[in-house]
């Protein structure tokens, strides 16, 4: 049986309060996580380290990026976070599962996993949440939904700690980054060559993304599945 290796990365994006970032690291370290990836960060001060406590070194070794895409490519599997979601068949983007389902099914994949979280006031940008393969919420009151970006790491690391602490055992290698994006290149191809309505592309493919994310499929089921698009999509070639 083989044992799936799997690296988790915190991204915390454009965060405004340096007492967040070091809460962040000091969480991280209370669940045994220790990559920290900032995106535009603000200065990382003394009330930084202040909160971090015996976590300074994860704040010595994070890595700063100017840009969200930076930060991402080299992560095989993104999952957004976000306090604002939908229960609509229809709006795939914001359509998320729970933190608890989240942490479980996580376990099917390998490779480098990127766990992103917004802003303090806005959050994540559609067009970030685009980018990831998974949207996960973390169930609140209605009254007043949104978490702190401490709290809501927090929640998120302890609810995957005690997964990875008893995990399931998972055989097979999932999708990397690369794979990834070359099924989703052929599933564009596919859809230029029915001629898809251009107006209904985007909601498609982000619709694409987010099955594909749930289900995560293994590196002979990405063989299959890319086999199938490269028969289709040469059928249809010929046909014209």
């Amino acid at each position: 049986m083989v044992l799936i290796a799997r690296e988790f990365f915190v991204v915390l994006v454009e965060p405004k309060y340096s007492g967040n970032v070091g809460a962040v690291a000091r969480v991280m370290m209370n669940f045994d996580f220790s990559n920290l990836y900032l995106v535009n960060p603000c200065e990382l001060d003394k009330d930084c380290f202040s909160r971090a406590m015996h976590a300074s070194s994860i704040i010595e070794n994070a890595k700063i990026f100017d840009s969200f895409e930076k930060a991402i490519k080299d992560l095989d599997f993104l999952v957004a976070t976000s306090s604002v979601a939908t229960d609509s068949e229809k709006k795939h983007l914001r359509k998320a599962i729970l933190v608890e389902d989240f942490s479980k099914k996580i376990l099917e994949v390998d490779g480098r996993i990127g766990l992103i979280f917004g802003r303090e006031d806005f959050g994540l940008y559609n067009s970030e949440i685009e980018k990831c393969d998974l949207l996960v919420k973390i169930p609140t009151s209605e009254k007043y939904p949104s978490l702190n970006l401490s709290h809501a790491v927090c929640i998120t690391l302890y609810n995957l700690y005690l997964s990875l602490k008893s995990p399931s055992l998972k055989t097979g290698r999932r999708l990397n980054h690369v794979e990834k994006e070359k099924l989703f290149e052929f599933l564009s191809l596919l859809l230029d060559e029915i001629e898809y309505p251009e107006h209904k592309r985007k909601n498609t493919m982000i619709m694409l993304r987010r099955i594909l994310g749930r289900a995560m499929p293994s590196k002979w089921e990405y063989h299959t599945l890319m086999g199938i698009l490269s028969g289709t999509i040469e059928k249809i070639k010929k046909i014209k």
